[in-house]
Formats: structure tokens, sequence, C-alpha cells
């Protein structure tokens, strides 16, 4: 199912830095009937406000990307958050979208949902297959609940629902707070404020030996609207870059890139989380679509990017 550039297409999550990015690709590919709400406007947890939104406005096609996210720390201290807003926010929309007569959802999930030790590259059929990574489990589990019911709709209803698990994102429109943040765009604002203020040595978590795969936001929105209109299958598909860097040297790029010329400690006491998290991306690249940003010049744009907006970036 190919879909003409004048298809009313909600994106779920407009605000955020993956939802933000999968507007800029629809405009990008022509797409002009974009249909965007701001939590304020409607809370996807409020299954009511839900189900009116999607009676009102009939959206052809719906892009999933509203999500409660954080790293380590927000998924630690605020597990019941996480399960169930995501919970919330998946069945509100899901189920709206498949009563309203939507032609097509396109779920986002995350590379968390995988076993903690499965093997590497981790294909989509190790899903399921151990116990997953403990620290994020409570978002992960979530988001494996969202992608079942989008094949469970399919299977019972016939509902076109496609979900993608992308690896670790960054980019545009990140979120640097040092509570809540992913690993990478944490590591920018550290080394930028270090930096700043003339640090003799930033102390990274664990102890650097982790391994981990980045793909830039860019990247994903770009390959969701490929897949929109290119892959139909009830399987899950990764969407990642491919290769991946340890944390040392995740943290010597950034140090690199934003010119911090301090010493790099680690903090072995602090977890480490899943000790490698590569995505055998075999499943995509035969559907026909490959990413196109290398990390350095990504973590540059990125860079570029919060240091333009500082002032106004989640922090």
């Amino acid at each position: 199912m190919s879909f003409g550039t004048d298809t009313s297409i909600y994106v779920a999550g407009h605000r955020g830095m993956v939802g933000a990015a999968v507007v800029r690709a629809l405009e990008r590919a022509g797409y002009a009937n974009l249909l965007t709400r701001s939590h304020q406007e409607l809370d996807l947890t409020e299954q009511a406000a839900v189900r009116r939104f999607f009676a009102e406005q009939r959206p052809q096609v719906v892009v999933l990307a509203a999500a409660r996210v954080g790293g380590i720390h927000a998924n630690n201290t605020r597990p019941a958050l996480f399960i169930r807003d995501n919970l919330l926010i998946q069945d509100n929309v899901i189920d709206a979208a498949h009563a309203c007569g939507v032609e097509k959802l396109v779920f986002l999930g995350s590379s968390c949902i995988y076993p903690k030790l499965a093997p590497q590259p981790i294909k989509e059929e190790y899903l399921l297959t151990g116990e997953l990574e403990p620290t994020n489990q409570w978002y992960a589990i979530a988001k494996i609940a969202g992608l079942k019911m989008c094949q469970a709709y399919r299977r019972e209803f016939g509902f076109n629902a496609i979900s993608l698990m992308p690896t670790n994102l960054y980019g545009p429109g990140d979120n640097f707070d040092l509570q809540t943040s992913h690993v990478l765009p944490a590591l920018i604002r550290r080394f930028h404020e270090a930096k700043l203020r003339g640090d003799a040595s930033v102390t990274a978590w664990g102890n650097g030996t982790p391994r981990r795969e980045f793909l830039h936001v860019d990247d994903l929105a770009d390959a969701v609207v490929y897949l929109l209109n290119h892959y139909e299958g009830e399987d899950i598909v990764n969407v990642g870059w491919g290769v991946d860097v340890t944390i040392k040297e995740l943290c010597e790029l950034v140090m690199s890139v934003v010119g911090y010329t301090g010493r790099l400690l680690f903090d072995a006491s602090k977890p480490d989380g899943t000790p490698r998290k590569l995505l055998d991306t075999g499943r995509l690249t035969s559907l026909g679509w490959q990413p196109r940003i290398e990390l350095r010049r990504g973590v540059e744009q990125t860079y570029a990017w919060y240091r333009e907006h500082s002032d106004s970036a989640r922090r």
C-alpha cells in the first residue's frame, strides 16, 4: 500500500524528538495533511478524549511516536509511571485507530524489548527468548505489549499495523535533562558544561565497556516514511545502524566534538545496563532501506543544535 501526499496522517507525540523528526520527514516527502495535538490539547492516557479525537478527525494513517521515555535513572526510579503511561497511550491509540477505520498504523517500539543477554547482533526472532534488562523492564514490557497488540489486532480484525523497533536514538530535540535523559545527550551536556566551567575531569557511569548502537533520529524518521509505503507485514522490523561502539569510545567522541580536554573517569559502582545491544538490520536492508547519517556527523549536528537551543532544550 502506498499513500498519496494528500493522505491525512496523525503523528502522535509530534513534540518529542521522534515525533518531530517524523513530521519533518513527512513534510520533506510532500505530505501536507498532517494532524498533530500537544499533550495539553489531547492527553493520550485519557481513553474518552482519544476516542473523541479519532471520531472527529478520522485520520487515514497514524504514526504512534508518543511515549513516556527516559534513561536508566528515570526507568529505575519511576517504574509505575513508565509502565502505566505507555500501556495507556498504546491501548487508547491503537484501539481507537482500529475502531475509526484507520488504514495503517505505524507503532514505534524500542530495542530494549529484547533479552538482556540476547545473541548479538539481535534478530527480531529473539523477542521473548530470555530475561529483560532489569533497569528498564517496565518500559520494555509496555512496548512488548504494544507490538503484540498490533499483531493481535491484525490477526483478529485485519488491522494494518506495523511495528518498528529502533535502536538508541539521538538528534535535534533530544532530552538533555541529566536525571531523565539517555546516555548520548547526557554526555553532550556534561562535557559542554565541564568545558565551560574548566573542570579537570568528568566521571561517566559504569566501566565504559558496554557497547551501544546509535541512530540519528532523522534516519529513523526516513525509515518510518519508507516503511509506511513499502512494508505490510506482521513481523516486527529492527531499525538501526548495524555498527556499535563502547561507552568509552562514545565518551571520547563526544569529548572531541565538544572540545573538552580534561580527564575522562568512570564510576564502576553505577549500573552499566545491558553488556551489548546491537540490532541485526538484515530484514530492514532487504526491504530496501539503509541509514545515511554517520555517528560523528550526527553528534556534531546534535551538539550544534544543543548550543543553539540550550536555553529552551529539555534540561
